[in-house]
């Protein structure tokens, strides 16, 4: 990493600060630097892995992610705080009733339904792939090529509000579970991302009190706080104000949630990397944040 690259997101990050009305301390441009490198595509998140054959990220059943443990550091949850699989019904399966109170069936990554006339595509899934995620790939794959790529992934999700997800957050997910680096998915992978989105979904409606559809700041500070993240409000707060569009009462679609949780979670472990005694804290540099967190993110 340059010094060049240190100074460019340096400068983001006080622009943030800038931006969003909050003071230029060391605290606030450090949690402003937190924002400004998850934005970035995880190109090596693949490699990143740790536990799971497709990529990080998927909500694990332990280390990150849990409840707070009394006195614990910072961002150091008890295990069971994200979901080992997808709770409540098949996996890959709609909210019952269909996503909060939505009529359609195809919100929130469901397949969209096959030409009129046409049954389900001829022949069985391959071994240890989903059928309905099968059934999805199918229909995604929309030149059969076998491979589903990030612009057909974006053309298939759909946030509540029927905006697509984000180029950012397609880009992240592909290349979690590209094995090849590629840039695009095989029937494998994209069971495996099936399962990743439905977990987070179920998060993200666990979450989302009111059942609007999008996660608030409040939820998401709530949010963070049950995966065992000891934040401040601030930090939600610059979170709200980075990914979500201007409002008067900003909110976080699902495209983001996935995004932003992913990412924390990808910051943790390097963070953790360094905390060898498991504080909370650590000494280091600033480029030497810049760079541990930059060299996971770009």
């Amino acid at each position: 990493m340059t010094w060049g690259m240190v100074k460019k997101t340096i400068h983001k990050a006080e622009k943030v600060c800038e931006d969003t009305r909050i003071p230029r301390t060391p605290e606030n441009v450090f949690l402003a630097t937190l924002a400004v490198v998850s934005c970035a595509a995880l190109s090596e998140s693949g490699d990143q892995a740790s536990g799971g054959q497709y990529g990080s990220g998927v909500p694990p059943g332990g280390g990150y992610g849990g409840g707070p443990a009394p006195g614990a550091p910072y961002g150091y949850p008890n295990p069971g705080g994200f979901p080992s699989g997808a709770p409540g019904g098949p996996y890959g399966g709609a909210a019952s009733g269909g996503p909060y109170g939505q009529p359609p069936p195809n919100s929130y990554g469901a397949p969209p339904p096959a030409p009129y006339g046409q049954g389900p595509p001829p022949g069985g899934p391959p071994p240890n792939v989903d059928p309905e995620a099968y059934s999805w790939f199918q229909s995604v794959d929309s030149d059969h090529s076998g491979y589903i790529s990030v612009k057909e992934l974006k053309q298939a999700l759909v946030n509540s509000n029927w905006s697509t997800f984000n180029d950012e957050t397609c880009l992240m997910m592909i290349n979690m579970f590209d094995k090849t680096k590629a840039g695009r998915i095989d029937v494998h992978g994209f069971s495996a991302l099936w399962k990743f989105i439905q977990q987070w979904k179920n998060l993200f409606q666990q979450f989302d009190r009111d059942h609007s559809g999008s996660i608030s700041y409040t939820e998401l500070q709530q949010a963070l706080s049950q995966m065992g993240y000891n934040l401040s409000p601030q930090f939600s707060q610059l979170l709200v104000s980075r990914y979500c569009p201007r409002s008067a009462n900003p909110a976080m679609q699902l495209d983001r949630f996935i995004q932003v949780c992913t990412q924390l979670q990808v910051l943790t472990e390097a963070f953790r990397e360094k905390d060898t005694a498991m504080q909370g804290n650590v000494r280091l540099s600033f480029e030497d944040f810049v760079t541990m967190t930059a060299s996971r993110m770009l």
